[in-house]
């Protein structure tokens, strides 16, 4: 007779077995091998593919006239000096990084080493970030100039009509902190101690030359020189604003003298501004007037002055100058309203801004006793349907040029100086002007 206890614990063991689980052997996979030699017979113009924007960039640079870059090389082909870096590939490998929202040299130096399109532009020629940082230091007045050309070149195709303009102003971070504002008592310390500091280095030196090498010498004799004189141009701006603010104590209010005058000892001629979120930093004022019809940037201008008052003319005879015509329509905000500047313009540009309130029950359109004819024109104008009609195009035309600029990277810029700065504004303008000259053409 069978056990049942012995039959029913087999029976257990069977079914558990059938319920574990089948042993697996390790996944055969491919690893990575990179010490396997490898022969890749390409070309960096194989590597990009041919409707790249890389492309575009250096086709539109081709275009331009950059002698006045070439002309500032100093190595000729019949003499002596090291070849220099052609000037078309620092410029395509800005309006590229523009573009990409890289604003800084550091980082579009490790672009090049690194990224496909930036290799193709440099195509075989190496920059460094200091080489990146000089071209855009040095030459200023050759981006005006390409702006210019980029603009005049739309003009004559019948791409920009430039009927209509409008004016804005963008407050945008300069490379300085709130902490490096002094007033003019603590101005006067600092350049004190800066001239002190520079006589004991030179002291130092003579004393015993080969204590540093020459390179930490000459690097610390310049650190202390250029400290020495930004110390000295924010004393001169100091004095410069203290004089300002006496000629309009007579007409401004008590709280405008409130706080004594402070002015950055990093970038001395950046000025404290109130910003768009509401705060207050240390800032610069850039002035973009657009091409309404097509959101073509036809002027730039970078002011230290934190309001947009007396700005309205000189942007004017700004594209006066660039482009021998004015424009029918200028359209501006309530900051621009100066009479002086609308009456220069009166007869030549029709200006459409709002007039600003003085007093809650006063129609701000109402012409005064007072008012020249220009003013009363101007003020006629914006009380009509057309008038008001007309200056609702400013709000997609300049602010929409403003948020682009914001997303490419223009929130802060990255050199200290108002030339310098500019230059970088300059670069947003170009870079801008030729992404819509592509969208226009297709069109």
């Amino acid at each position: 007779m069978k056990d049942p206890q012995l039959f029913e614990g087999a029976l257990e063991g069977a079914q558990a077995e059938s319920k574990s689980p089948k042993q697996r052997g390790r996944a055969r996979v491919q690893h990575a091998d990179r010490q396997q030699m490898q022969l890749q017979p390409v070309s960096l113009n194989d590597l990009l593919p041919a409707d790249h924007r890389a492309r575009l960039v250096w086709d539109w640079t081709g275009h331009l006239n950059l002698a006045p870059m070439y002309e500032a090389i100093g190595s000729q082909e019949s003499g002596p000096g090291r070849p220099a870096i052609d000037p078309r590939i620092l410029l395509s490998l800005w309006l590229f990084a523009t573009l990409e929202g890289v604003g800084s040299a550091r980082a579009l130096d490790r672009l090049c080493s690194e990224h496909v399109a930036y290799r193709w532009i440099c195509g075989g020629v190496g920059v460094n970030r200091d080489a990146l940082a000089a071209f855009r230091r040095e030459h200023e007045e050759d981006l005006d100039d390409v702006l210019t050309q980029s603009v005049a070149s739309m003009i004559s195709e019948g791409l920009v009509p430039l009927a209509c303009v409008a004016q804005d102003g963008m407050r945008v971070r300069a490379s300085a902190g709130t902490k490096s504002l002094r007033r003019r008592e603590k101005l006067k310390t600092l350049e004190r101690a800066a001239r002190k500091h520079v006589k004991a280095l030179k002291r130092e030196l003579e004393r015993d030359p080969a204590a540093a090498s020459h390179r930490e010498q000459g690097a610390r004799m310049r650190a202390a020189r250029e400290r020495q004189k930004r110390v000295q141009q924010a004393l001169k701006a100091s004095k410069e604003l203290e004089a300002e603010r006496e000629k309009l104590r007579p007409c401004m209010r008590r709280r405008y003298f409130r706080n004594p005058v402070s002015v950055s000892t990093t970038d001395p001629e950046a000025r404290m501004m109130r910003m768009g979120n509401g705060g207050f930093n240390v800032a610069y004022n850039a002035q973009l007037a657009t091409d309404v019809d097509t959101q073509v940037i036809v002027g730039v201008d970078l002011l230290s002055a934190p309001t947009d008052a007396r700005q309205l003319a000189p942007m004017a005879e700004q594209v006066l100058e660039r482009y021998g015509r004015l424009p029918e329509k200028w359209l501006a905000d309530a900051g621009y309203t100066y009479h002086r500047d609308i009456e220069r313009l009166h007869g030549s540009v029709e200006i459409y801004a709002p007039p600003q309130r003085f007093s809650k029950t006063e129609d701000p359109c109402t012409p005064r006793p007072n008012d020249s004819e220009a003013i009363v024109s101007w003020k006629r104008r914006m009380a009509s349907a057309a008038g008001q009609a007309m200056y609702r195009k400013r709000l997609p035309a300049a602010e929409g040029v403003n948020a682009l600029a914001r997303n490419r990277g223009l929130q802060q810029f990255p050199v200290r100086g108002r030339k310098r700065a500019r230059s970088v504004l300059l670069l947003y303008a170009v870079a801008h002007n030729m992404s819509r000259s592509w969208s226009l053409r297709a069109a």
